[in-house]
């Protein structure tokens, strides 16, 4: 096992379930209510938090992607695809799975 990689994964996991949750949250809330609802009255506010702790918190998703993926040494296009995971919904949740089972079974 690589060093410090038994560190990136946890933390990278917990992000990866935030994300995805907050993704979620995003595209299946907070758009449709704000966009297609046209609920431009005090109904907005009520649900713009989600957008706010998602922006907050993706960075934070990023770092815990790049960490990860520089730990267990991923090339560029993985590294790009795990940090994009974390702006569509469920795909973060994939890559968490993904990045497990690479852990798990590590195939070098």
């Amino acid at each position: 096992m690589r060093k410090g990689l038994a560190g990136a994964l946890p933390f990278y996991r917990v992000m990866a379930f935030w994300s995805g949750c907050m993704s979620l949250l995003l595209w299946f809330v907070e758009v449709p209510e704000n966009h297609i609802l046209h609920h431009y009255s005090g109904a907005q506010v009520k649900w713009a938090w989600i957008a706010i702790v998602h922006g907050f918190t993706y960075p934070i998703y990023v770092i815990a992607a790049f960490n990860y993926s520089l730990k267990a040494r991923k090339n560029f296009l993985t590294t790009v695809l795990y940090i994009l995971a974390g702006t569509l919904p469920i795909a973060s949740f994939v890559a968490e799975r993904r990045a497990t089972r690479d852990f798990k079974n590590p195939s070098d």
